[in-house]
């Protein structure tokens, strides 16, 4: 009896014991499937760059195919919520940013997701700025003579962003109001159509990211003003920052890597490690710093915690165009 009470706990203890191997075991056989990464921008915009060349990278590293998939539209919440109802199973993912996840929650008024409590945020990756751009032909210098323009005729010069409710949207209106100048904004599907149309002549202005508009700066169709980083940009050494001019504005793009809420602490942790590995590579960091993307990480922990901070400094710009 005493025997058999024995082997019946030994039994008992092995099971239990073998219990928190599920987790692993998990994270070591993903991914078993393609990866999609969702991207809330068309094609040519900084975060469609950044996840076409991690995808590379990740496929290359974690065994399987990383697939981007564009889901432009609607501030980005047309790929945030395609991402909250995918399985958290590790095999769907997005290139988060600023736009869904600080901006839009705040900006519409029955947001169809929480930007923290819905996903998991599992790796920052970087950050872009975003800068005033004008035609060269325009013969605007800087802003100070953009600003002189701009006042001079009010309402006449326009401006395009990637869409409302967009960071250059929200950026440009609250340059507006400290400059107080009057600029009409008008509102693409992404940074892609805009700047097609800026190169053709349609639209004489941009508040956009800086990475895309790097070539239209080389070959002498635009010339930028200003930068929204707190210090100047490598890739744009002589052009001065917001700040710089007087302005009390800056803003940074994050970039990161996200989740359905639930996925498994193995695969986040897997993931990470993947992504991290990746960032480390000298021909990803080097093209990274020609795009003009800081990868400085985040010394303030978790990702999670950086998106729900960013979220909430975002809340008084988003709420001041929202009650235009």
């Amino acid at each position: 009896m005493r025997r058999r009470r024995f082997l019946q706990s030994t039994l008992m203890l092995s099971l239990l014991a073998g219990l928190p191997a599920a987790a692993p075991a998990v994270a070591a056989d993903w991914p078993t499937q393609p990866v999609h990464i969702l991207v809330s921008f068309p094609p040519g915009g900084s975060s469609d760059l950044v996840a076409r060349l991690l995808a590379q990278h990740l496929s290359e590293d974690l065994g399987q195919q990383f697939v981007v998939e564009n889901k432009p539209g609607a501030a980005g919440t047309i790929a945030a919520s395609a991402l909250k109802a995918s399985a958290a199973d590790g095999h769907t993912l997005m290139l988060s940013n600023l736009t869904p996840f600080s901006i839009a929650p705040s900006l519409l008024a029955d947001a169809p997701y929480d930007p923290v409590a819905d996903f998991t945020h599992v790796s920052y990756i970087g950050g872009t700025y975003l800068g005033l751009f004008v035609r060269q032909d325009r013969n605007i210098a800087d802003l100070a003579a953009f600003v002189a323009a701009a006042k001079a005729e009010p309402g006449v010069l326009d401006y395009g962003s990637s869409g409302v409710g967009s960071w250059g949207h929200v950026v440009a209106e609250r340059f507006k109001t400290l400059a107080g100048v009057s600029i009409e904004h008008i509102p693409y599907q992404g940074s892609g159509p805009m700047v097609l149309d800026f190169r053709a002549d349609v639209i004489g202005a941009i508040f956009d990211a800086v990475p895309q508009n790097l070539p239209l700066v080389k070959e002498g169709v635009a010339v930028p003003l200003a930068v929204s980083a707190k210090e100047r940009l490598k890739t744009l050494p002589d052009v001065p920052t917001f700040r710089e001019l007087g302005y009390d504005l800056d803003a940074e793009n994050w970039l990161g890597i996200s989740a359905p809420a639930g996925l498994s602490p193995a695969i986040a942790e897997k993931l990470d490690a993947a992504v991290k590995r990746a960032l480390e590579k000298p021909e990803v960091a080097a093209q990274f710093s020609a795009w003009g993307i800081d990868v400085t990480a985040k010394a303030d922990g978790r990702f999670a915690d950086f998106v729900t901070a960013q979220y909430a400094a975002w809340k008084a710009p988003v709420a001041a165009v929202r009650g235009q």
